[in-house]
């Protein structure tokens, strides 16, 4: 499996560390390890600068690096240069992947009876909107406190097998400064032939996506509500597979405010869609198929 390393600016503050598991805020420089595995799916572990512990021979063969301010290529060479003198990068590597192991560790002992992270959300149909706050919702699609969710898609199976994706920058290209229902294309070709063979072999495919902007642009949330969800439904249809989708509204923490509970890496989402909508069929959490990159939710 060939391996390459990107620096870029990160584009917003969605993207965590896979090193110190803490966010990668928006405009900051970040180094990416990319891979890609038998499956067709290229994997991106993005890290801190000071996090980074994989090897590099040179910055010239780091993609991005000529567009970088000059502050952060010279910040970059030095790192090059003590990835060259250190003797313990192979223990790095292994280290990386220890705690990656550790990551997945946690993931599958989401459902476990005694997680700490426990939601208590008490879930009634009659809680379920045709609206989210002010902004009016496509059909199908419902909102339940700050989540929007497709009720169901047509030929969607229930399952013990899930397979389950995040949106922006796995399953889809997407650019924050635009909006709108066509403002996206598909990150791989491969994919609509990756997620039918899933869905034949039994799995049911799920989107979990955070999209604050639902939230925050209060004077345009119409725009934000449909800009996303008709992203999803054109993906959807794109694809040919039917999927379920949750979209996650809420803020992240700020200003003393606590972080929406839904809103990954927080296990909300999923919580939801276990309990509520997989008409009680228990997750088989040793049958999860998630690309490498995307780890459910982080648990610290």
């Amino acid at each position: 499996m060939s391996t390459k390393i990107v620096a870029e600016y990160a584009k917003s503050g969605r993207s965590s560390c896979k090193k110190c598991g803490e966010a990668i805020t928006a405009q900051s420089l970040r180094l990416g390890l990319v891979s890609r595995d038998a499956r067709g799916f290229d994997m991106t572990k993005w890290h801190h600068l000071n996090c980074f512990a994989g090897k590099i021979d040179s910055v010239d063969g780091i993609k991005g690096f000529d567009s970088l301010k000059a502050v952060d290529q010279e910040a970059l060479k030095k790192l090059v240069d003590g990835s060259i003198k250190s003797t313990k990068k192979l223990q790095g590597k292994e280290d990386e992947e220890i705690e990656s192991e550790k990551s997945i560790s946690k993931k599958i002992k989401l459902s476990a009876p005694d997680e700490k992270v426990q939601l208590d959300v008490a879930f009634s149909v009659s809680d379920v909107k045709d609206k989210y706050k002010d902004a009016t919702l496509q059909p199908k699609w419902k909102a339940f406190q700050t989540v929007i969710f497709l009720e169901r898609d047509d030929g969607l199976h229930d399952s013990g097998k899930i397979a389950a994706f995040d949106f922006d920058g796995c399953l889809a290209n997407t650019s924050v400064r635009r909006v709108g229902a066509d403002a996206w294309s598909l990150m791989y070709p491969s994919i609509p032939e990756k997620l039918q063979s899933l869905y034949e072999e039994g799995f049911k495919l799920v989107i979990f996506t955070n999209e604050s902007n639902i939230d925050r642009w209060k004077n345009k949330r119409q725009v934000a509500v449909d800009s996303k969800i008709g992203r999803l439904n054109n993906f959807i249809k794109q694809v040919k597979v039917p999927m379920q989708a949750f979209i996650a509204c809420g803020i992240g923490s700020s200003g003393g405010k606590a972080d929406d509970p839904f809103r990954k890496p927080n296990p909300g989402m999923w919580h939801i869609m276990e309990k509520q909508f997989n008409s009680g069929i228990p997750i088989d959490m040793d049958q999860l198929f998630h690309p490498v990159f995307f780890i459910l939710f982080h648990y610290s």
